[in-house]
This record gives structure tokens, sequence and C-alpha cells, in this order.
């Protein structure tokens, strides 16, 4: 995984990846909140091992996904520009 995750991240420039592409959970959502201005904007599991986060900044629109391993490295495995929520009206069916 962070070998796919360096690969993203090499292949991204000009958004949130202008950074290491893994290292410790607390100093990479640092560097995102204060390089990037993104917010943790949900996130879930993937499996037992690796919790998968999206941050993102309604300011400038980019947002990077986090995978998060159980002994607490992050890695970025990809990050883009223009984020944006889909909210569906209520009683509309998909």
């Amino acid at each position: 995984p962070r070998v796919c995750a360096l690969v993203f991240g090499l292949m991204l420039p000009g958004v949130a990846v202008a950074m290491p592409a893994c290292g410790p959970r607390d100093v990479m959502t640092l560097h995102l909140k204060q390089k990037y201005a993104e917010r943790l904007a949900g996130g879930g599991l993937q499996n037992a091992e690796t919790l998968l986060e999206i941050w993102a900044s309604d300011a400038s629109g980019s947002f990077t996904v986090l995978a998060t391993q159980a002994n607490g490295i992050s890695c970025i495995v990809a990050a883009g520009s223009d984020w944006a929520i889909n909210v569906e009206p209520a009683g509309e069916d998909s």
C-alpha cells in the first residue's frame, strides 16, 4: 500500500500531496489542516486494519484521501480538486 500511495502522490501535482506520502496520522492531518485548510469530511473502515478518511477544504476545493493502518501510519492514496458534496433532495430516488 505504501508504494501505491507514493505513486499516486507523485502523479497528482498541485494538490495536497506536496509532502511525504506516508507518515504518522497526527503529522499528516496537521499538515492538511495548516497548509490546505482541509478538515475531516468523512470516512469509514475499509477493513479490520484500515481506516479511510476524506479531508476536504470548502474554501479551495482541494481534497485528500488518507488510509490509516492500525499502527497509526497514514498514507495519501488520492488527492484532487473541485471537492463537492452531492446531496439529493428528500424524496428523490437515485
